[in-house]
């Protein structure tokens, strides 16, 4: 959470006349939406399946609460959601000083990764200006392609850099990434959907944090500030790329600015649903409309404003929860208090999907009842009432079923829809992918603006109608026998396996340690008794006849599994490849008669584990007919035992609490920190549970200790290059001295030497001449002209 920001965003108040200045052509509010029209409705002369409502689970793609993302995190600590949130600045990727048009997605790469490994997708927002910086991303994100091209104004209030946005060169430069992003990212998923591993994208880039205002230096020129925002040619033409190069990411912009009339893009409320003090004290709305005792230039004035109240139909809105009022957002639901807006009418008339809240996702409880509410209460809510198909089948199978949406908006995405059969011993034996478009199911009901006059507040609306969706299934080659049959939505994720992330190119991988953190992918549930853990819905039992047409011919059991490699969160595997009569187009990883994964060759990571726990595997394999094998051998296995926590006094041990850099704090409290390194915005980065500092013959690292360390005889520094021989690249200076890392004696009289597995440097403190009274600070020097890396797992005192 950036701390200027945290600190100084109420006096943003007077962002109206900018805001309105900027926004397109003043226009009433469109009034209700258009009901979606009926289609067919479900087939009678089949029989009808009914289900009971239960509540869905409170992990749900795509929505719900955002924590940030920060390298090496552990994710699995934080409220349960399918979403994470990261900054980026421009310069990060547009690296090249001589042409803005080459473009290195590495960083943006590795932080979709990251997200993957835990089931999660990025919402992210690119900019140019971010006061302070974010503790791993710069404050200034101009690209180094711009230098000597644009004038640059400084924001006083904010102690930023500001381009010229109305620049020629600086629009071409925006445009250019605007349009080589969609090139990569819109339709990289399947069939040329997103990139499975996006959620959301905040159109950034203008402004400050890329919110699109640069208070106070805006066209509210009464206050003597210059204006440094973009005119609103500018904007449009921003607004117009962002609309032309994109056809499937959900992308949004904090307010209704010129350009946005008719554009496919949603909008992003950064102050939700936050009531701020002005003008003598009083106390409104930064959130709800002025009919509702919001202000003027409230997120949802604004769109009532430009008749833009209804984008949520096909567009998606997020938001982040105002840092203020995180902790205490949902203390009052459906309600608000003080400065917590009326939390139910905010999520109903925003009709929000997803929010950034990192208090929230670090410390609310999934067990309190009132969190729990709020969140289910965001976006989409799809229920199964019903569905249709008769209880045999020969040769193919009718089915219907119906979805509802009892959520505040729909589903934004065209995941696939799958039907399968599950056989008696828990295994879907049989799967089949439907048209079916889950984005078509909008909500049932809406929550009327009092603006639109169609009665008192609150006032709901019909609006969505039941979806009834229709396919038929051939089960030729199902063997004869009773099943269960079940739905599926397929998470995208699941393409993103812990295999397909170790052959990622090394500029862009992750390390062994992170991709061991690697979790099943998060599945979209319905809120149905019915909805199983693992995302199928038991819809009812079916039985077929046997009858086979084409290839009835299972594959070969698989031969040789064998355990090929072990850690303490991982098992890999290796096995012998099947037969087939046509031949085997995958396999099948069963942990515990549970399937964990379905890779195409004969390797397979199961990653997530506990540590010191047994677990035992079985392989089948498969054809594209869907024929499945017999399982083949049993291996069984234990995982590793835990690394051991440090001992003695722990100045840091890089675990992610506090999070580093962004809490500037180690294991005692103390400031901490870097710069020059090429990663972390110069700071280095936690990642796999180890700083990680990168460097090319600059860099600087310190870490305050301020505690008497008489009583210990040893630093002890656990660490590893990248090369090995690291131990010339820099000095190390605690207590008065100072000395190049491999210059130090240990016991006996040798020097310490860097290879590239961890070791535990252990260095007598008086015979290295430091002063144990209450050292100030231990810090690191890389200027002796090495370019490497080291990581280093933890600095103790022992």
């Amino acid at each position: 959470m950036p701390s200027l920001r945290k600190l100084l965003a109420a006096t943003a108040a007077a962002l109206l006349v900018a805001v309105s200045a900027g926004t397109g052509a003043t226009a009433a509010p469109a009034g209700p939406p258009p009901r979606p029209p009926a289609g067919p409705g479900p087939d009678t002369s089949l029989t009808t399946h009914t289900y009971a409502y239960a509540d869905a689970p409170l992990g749900q793609p795509l929505k719900g609460i955002a924590p940030y993302l920060f390298p090496g995190d552990n994710l699995s600590t934080k409220f349960p959601g399918g979403l994470v949130w990261s900054y980026f600045a421009l310069n990060e990727v547009m690296k090249d000083p001589a042409n803005c048009a080459n473009i290195d997605w590495s960083v943006f790469e590795k932080a979709l990764d990251e997200a993957a490994v835990w089931s999660r997708q990025v919402a992210f927002r690119f900019y140019l200006e971010y006061p302070g910086g974010s503790g791993t991303h710069p404050g200034n994100g101009i690209p180094p392609c711009l230098n000597g091209k644009m004038a640059l104004r400084t924001n006083g209030f904010w102690g930023t850099v500001s381009p010229d946005y109305d620049d020629p060169d600086v629009i071409n430069a925006l445009v250019t990434f605007i349009n080589a992003f969609a090139a990569r990212y819109d339709k990289a998923g399947p069939g040329g959907t997103a990139d499975p591993r996006i959620g959301y994208m905040s159109l950034g880039l203008v402004g400050l944090w890329g919110e699109w205002h640069t208070w106070p230096y805006d066209r509210d020129l009464a206050d003597g500030y210059p204006d440094l925002m973009p005119t609103d040619a500018t904007i449009r033409t921003l607004i117009g790329a962002y609309d032309t190069a994109f056809d499937n990411i959900q992308l949004e912009v904090r307010y209704p600015l010129a350009g946005t009339e008719t554009a496919n893009i949603g909008f992003h409320d950064d102050s939700w649903p936050y009531k701020e003090f002005r003008e003598g004290g009083q106390l409104k709305s930064m959130t709800l409309p002025m009919s509702m005792n919001g202000w003027a230039d409230a997120f949802l004035q604004l769109q009532l404003n430009t008749g833009t109240e209804n984008r949520w139909v096909t567009q998606s809105i997020g938001g982040e929860a105002r840092p203020e009022i995180q902790g205490q957002l949902y203390a009052n639901w459906p309600g608000g208090s003080g400065q917590v807006d009326d939390v139910l009418a905010a999520t109903e008339l925003t009709h929000i999907t997803w929010m950034i809240n990192q208090t929230g996702a670090g410390g609310y409880s999934p067990t309190d009842p009132k969190v729990a509410a709020g969140i289910r209460k965001l976006g989409y809510n799809l229920h199964i009432p019903q569905a249709n198909f008769n209880a045999t089948a020969s040769g193919s199978l009718k089915v219907g079923v119906t979805v509802q949406n009892d959520g505040v908006a729909p589903f934004y995405y065209p995941w696939t829809v799958q039907l399968g059969l599950r056989n008696s011993a828990g295994a879907v034996v049989k799967t089949w992918d439907t048209p079916w478009d889950l984005r078509g199911v909008q909500p049932l009901k809406i929550r009327a603006f009092p603006d639109w006059n169609v009665g008192a507040d609150p006032k709901y609306l019909d609006f969505g109608r039941p979806v009834d969706f229709s396919t038929t299934v051939s089960t030729a080659g199902v063997p004869a026998g009773s099943y269960s049959l079940v739905l599926k939505v397929r998470n995208p994720l699941e393409a993103v396996t812990a295999d397909v992330l170790r052959a990622r190119p090394a500029a862009s991988r992750l390390t062994d340690w992170i991709i061991d953190q690697w979790r099943p992918r998060l599945p979209l549930s319905f809120a149905n008794a019915n909805q199983g853990a693992d995302g199928w819905v038991d819809l009812g039992a079916v039985s077929t006849s046997g009858t086979c047409t084409g290839d009835c011919t299972a594959p070969s059991a698989p031969a040789g599994l064998a355990v090929s490699g072990v850690t303490n969160t991982s098992v890999s595997l290796s096995w012998s490849a099947a037969t087939d009569n046509v031949g085997v187009t995958g396999y099948e990883v069963f942990r515990g008669g549970t399937l964990v994964g379905s890779p195409a060759g004969t390797t397979y990571t199961d990653s997530g584990l506990t540590a010191s726990t047994a677990y035992s595997y079985t392989v089948k394999a498969r054809d594209a007919a869907g024929n499945r094998s017999a399982a083949g051998n049993t291996v069984s296995v234990t995982t590793s035992a835990a690394p051991q926590p440090p001992t003695g006094l722990v100045l840091d041990n890089y675990d992610g609490t506090p999070a580093y850099p962004s809490s500037n704090q180690n294991d005692l409290g103390k400031w901490t920190g870097g710069n020059c390194f090429l990663d972390g915005g110069g700071n280095g980065v936690v990642t796999g549970g180890a700083l990680s500092l990168r460097y090319d013959n600059c860099g600087w690292f310190g870490s305050d200790v301020g505690v008497d360390l008489s009583s210990y005889t040893y630093l002890v520094v656990r660490i590893k290059g990248a090369a090995g021989g690291e131990q010339a690249h820099f000095n190390l200076g605690l207590g008065g001295s100072t000395k190049v890392f491999g210059d130090f004696t240990l016991d006996g009289g040798a020097h310490p030497v860097i290879t590239t597995s961890y070791q535990d440097i252990k260095i007598p403190m008086v015979a290295n001449g430091i002063n144990r009274n209450s050292p100030s600070q231990l810090a690191m020097g890389f200027w002796y002209g090495g370019s490497s890396t080291i990581s280093i797992d933890h600095i103790t005192f022992q």
